[in-house]
């Protein structure tokens, strides 16, 4: 692994961390797709489309690192119900939300061209999750200084 040592480490946590967030973000949109109203379903799409994107980038760049990229899981379990549209606007802000976190993680373990990518995915996140819900939250990607409770982790199941 390039960069050994413990930030080296740190980076490659970090990284991977955000690796498995966007495996969630990639399967939950599969949700959000399925339940979203045809008005939104080009969002969803893009969204999706950005996640897939930012996934592969992550994988490579593991693998550049000489770490082994984290596998997506089978499934992962939702923070509640999509039964509806509303609920999918729900869930897609609930991803990015929490894609957020994951990467203002990252931008805290990296230096930079790493930092400058995980700012970048911080501040994608954020817009996408003001687009679905409507509204900001102050500092986003950090739960702590959010108005809002911290959001769980996705929770792989199976």
């Amino acid at each position: 692994m390039s960069g050994t040592g413990e930030a080296g480490r740190r980076e490659l946590a970090a990284l991977q961390a955000a690796l498995a967030a966007e495996h969630a973000a990639v399967y939950g949109y599969g949700v959000v797709g399925g339940r979203i109203g045809e008005a939104r379903r080009e969002q969803a799409r893009s969204a999706w489309d950005a996640h897939r994107a930012r996934r592969d980038a992550l994988a490579r760049r593991i693998r550049d690192l000489g770490g082994r990229p984290v596998a997506a899981a089978a499934a992962y379990a939702l923070p509640f119900p999509v039964p509806d549209a509303e609920a999918a606007a729900r869930l897609a802000a609930e991803l990015e939300d929490r894609v957020a976190g994951v990467y203002a993680d990252a931008v805290r373990a990296t230096t930079g061209e790493r930092r400058r990518e995980a700012a970048g995915a911080l501040a994608e996140a954020a817009v996408r999750a003001v687009r679905w819900r409507g509204g900001s939250v102050a500092f986003p990607g950090l739960a702590e200084r959010a108005a809002a409770a911290p959001a769980p982790s996705a929770t792989p199941t199976g």
